[in-house]
């Protein structure tokens, strides 16, 4: 790990799907204490959720983490047939630690024994917080406070202090933490006459290219636009709008 170790290095991340349009494009990120993702819906935030953890590759770039990594996903997955005891007890013993800690804190309430698919939303996310909670170097948490109670939201805070943790949160509960807003402003070009949409969508700070009627739209980071637009027109491109 070098000198990455209990951090989470990202190194000019990229993420498309397929040949859709960039979701993340080349974000640099270290998470080295208590860290918050901001952003409007579609901005990427779970995606780079799941390659911070591991759970995505991303289509360029590199990622640097440490051994062991707690994941809470944005919705939990509701057919898991096991009880959460038989769950967490397997995770105790991936990860050689216990959860009932965690679980006594957030006040998870009901029978253990009962498959979590009949677990209620609240209890379902305590359980899976809790299992991420067994990661001894960091956390990546996918809006956590998800169908917890006001007490439970309030200990959520509580157990995240001094951890290393990667969280989104569009509530505002972790004021003090160092945040990182991706949406972080764009610049939107749109072009016509285009005839290399590939090339466009390779391009440096280009976050989207979509076609709209006659048009393509290119979303751009506000760093890069100058040499996006100057690229448009040496490719022949008609410009018709920059806002």
């Amino acid at each position: 790990m070098g000198g990455y170790l209990g951090v989470v290095h990202l190194d000019q991340v990229s993420k498309r799907y397929g040949r859709g349009p960039w979701v993340l494009r080349d974000l640099t990120l270290e998470v080295s204490g208590l860290t918050v993702l901001t952003g409007a819906n579609g901005t990427g935030k779970s995606t780079l959720l799941k390659i911070a953890a591991g759970v995505l590759t991303p289509t360029s770039g590199r990622v640097t983490r440490p051994a062991s990594i707690g994941y809470v996903p944005e919705r939990f997955p509701s057919d898991v047939k096991m009880s959460a005891s038989s769950y967490l007890a397997h995770m105790g013993r991936v990860r050689r630690a216990a959860a009932s800690d965690v679980l006594e804190r957030l006040g998870f309430v009901g029978s253990l024994t009962a498959p979590m698919a009949e677990l209620s939303k609240g209890n379902a996310q305590k359980v899976a917080l809790a299992q991420a909670f067994l990661a001894t170097d960091v956390l990546v948490l996918d809006e956590p406070w998800t169908g917890l109670d006001p007490v439970a939201a309030a200990e959520l805070v509580s157990l995240l202090e001094g951890r290393t943790a990667l969280v989104s949160d569009h509530e505002g509960h972790l004021a003090s933490a160092t945040r990182v807003d991706l949406a972080g402003g764009h610049v939107t070009i749109d072009l016509s006459r285009v005839s290399a949409l590939d090339v466009l969508e390779a391009l440096e700070g280009v976050r989207s290219v979509q076609t709209v009627g006659a048009s393509v739209r290119v979303v751009v980071a506000p760093d890069r636009s100058d040499q996006v637009l100057a690229e448009a027109l040496r490719l022949g491109c008609s410009v018709r709008s920059v806002r």
